[in-house]
């Protein structure tokens, strides 16, 4: 690291190498951000301000004041107990073995259903949502027709929903999309909502996921698992050990 000066606040001599190091403690997406020159500009005139303040609180013998003495103790407390129940946990280790049992015992939570992408137009009356559909039938586009008519704020997209899946409709607009033939006008179908138009893009059949793309998800999710009895387990007995008393 290099112990090039590039300048003296304060009395203090900041290297390149001090520079580098407070650089190095940003997030990895902001140090590319910083590698250009006028932002490492900003970030030296940070560090310039920072031995101003730190100099000022020398002769202000703030570091004296009963406020610093009580916040540094605070501090103080609450790193250990973070280190101590950081050690706590950080020998937690999940194996692939209990991956892949987890993967087994649970498969449901990895099985995708069938999907469909659809659009809709909703109207408040089945006459109206009749004379929509014979426009459609005589050549009037579906989006189009769902950006003049479609009380529905999807009309933005030309009544665009997506890809959704079982569940996420009302059971009457669910069967309509699922059961319908594709490119096809359909409707029109009566929700509690009123009277819908769909017109279905496209189907997914449902998957299953394969464990190996499964595999980090299942990773994180047991390590947390891991972790969190881990940590519930020193806290029973630091409690039998130390006492607690609720008030």
């Amino acid at each position: 690291m290099s112990d090039k000066i590039l300048a003296v606040a304060a009395g203090h001599e900041i290297t390149e190498g001090e520079l580098m190091r407070l650089i190095h403690n940003y997030p990895p997406e902001q140090q590319v951000y910083l590698s250009d020159p006028r932002a490492k500009e900003q970030v030296l005139e940070q560090l310039i301000a920072f031995h101003l303040f730190a100099r000022m609180a020398e002769e202000e013998k703030i570091m004296e004041s009963e406020e610093y003495l009580t916040t540094l103790e605070n501090m103080r407390v609450e790193l250990a107990s973070h280190m101590a129940a950081t050690r706590t946990v950080e020998g937690v280790s999940v194996t692939p073995e209990e991956e892949k049992a987890f993967y087994e015992a649970h498969k449901v939570q990895f099985v995708k259903g069938p999907q469909v992408s659809a659009r809709h137009i909703l109207v408040d009356s089945e006459e109206l949502a009749g004379k929509v559909a014979a426009e459609i039938r005589d050549g009037k586009s579906f989006e189009d027709a769902a950006r003049e008519y479609s009380t529905c704020p999807s009309k933005e997209q030309g009544g665009d929903l997506g890809f959704f899946s079982r569940g996420q409709m009302v059971p009457e607009f669910e069967k309509a999309a699922f059961d319908g033939e594709l490119r096809t006008l359909i409707g029109p179908v009566r929700t509690q909502f009123g009277y819908h138009l769909i017109w279905v893009d496209d189907k997914k059949e449902g998957s299953d996921t394969p464990f190996e793309k499964a595999q980090s998800q299942i990773h994180q999710e047991l390590l947390q698992q891991k972790q969190r009895a881990a940590y519930d387990k020193k806290v029973a007995e630091l409690t039998r050990k130390y006492g607690v008393e609720k008030r």
